[in-house]
């Protein structure tokens, strides 16, 4: 399940949560860390427009605005994407900008242990800030009898994307995105077929926004993903 979006009533002050996490955790670590997080907290507080998720900033203003080079915002940027702190919206190339969505899910996942540095009344807004943990769903390895096929190139875009996943989301990448195929892409429709109506439901209420970025990211815009049932 992913976090909710960060728009409506209240969401100004999870906004600050949301940096003071990213702040505090750069505080706590090196001080290449503390350099990096700082710059990560600018950028975001300057342009990130958070009612779309993302932020869309060109090289050249990034160094502008942290005093540095071009080469050195390709390397942090770099550093944010490798560490899933960034994820990929849109590739920046021939002179179009790339687009990147902050990964909330990562944002919490490094911070946790500082929460209560900075108070518990801190921490238990961040814990209600985060997906649940637990679930009335039960949890069941569908990967079992099935061949690895992480990177496995099936001659289609889907190889690409689901690479993609499995960076991005390797625990999930396994059970949900791995056993997907490929079926087509035409029309703005980017169909996969999974094995059971029950994992094209699941899929389609907790992963349909996390495929559908990376189709996007890897293979073009103004795609839907559309997931369904193997005959």
């Amino acid at each position: 399940m992913e976090p909710k979006r960060l728009t409506g009533p209240g969401a100004g002050s999870m906004k600050y949560d949301v940096l003071t996490a990213l702040s505090v955790s750069g505080l706590h670590g090196t001080a290449a860390h503390q350099v990096s997080m700082t710059r990560l907290c600018a950028l975001i507080t300057a342009r990130y427009n958070w009612k779309l998720d993302q932020f869309c900033v060109g090289q050249p203003e990034m160094a502008r605005m942290w005093h540095v080079t071009e080469r050195t915002v390709k390397r942090e940027v770099k550093r944010w994407v490798d560490d899933r702190l960034l994820i990929c919206a849109r590739k920046g190339v021939r002179g179009r900008v790339g687009a990147y969505r902050l990964n909330l899910l990562r944002v919490f996942e490094i911070s946790r242990d500082v929460w209560t540095a900075v108070g518990t009344d801190y921490a238990e807004r961040m814990e209600g800030m985060q997906p649940l943990q637990t679930s009335s769903v039960v949890k069941v390895d569908f990967s079992k009898g099935v061949q690895e096929v992480a990177h496995f190139n099936d001659g289609t875009t889907w190889s690409a994307v689901s690479e993609r996943l499995r960076r991005l989301y390797p625990d999930k990448h396994r059970n949900w995105f791995a056993p997907l195929r490929f079926v087509s892409d035409e029309g703005g429709r980017y169909t996969l077929a999974a094995r059971s109506s029950f994992i094209v439901r699941y899929l389609e209420t907790h992963f349909s926004a996390v495929v559908t970025e990376s189709v996007q990211a890897e293979v073009g815009l103004g795609r839907r993903v559309v997931f369904i049932a193997d005959s």
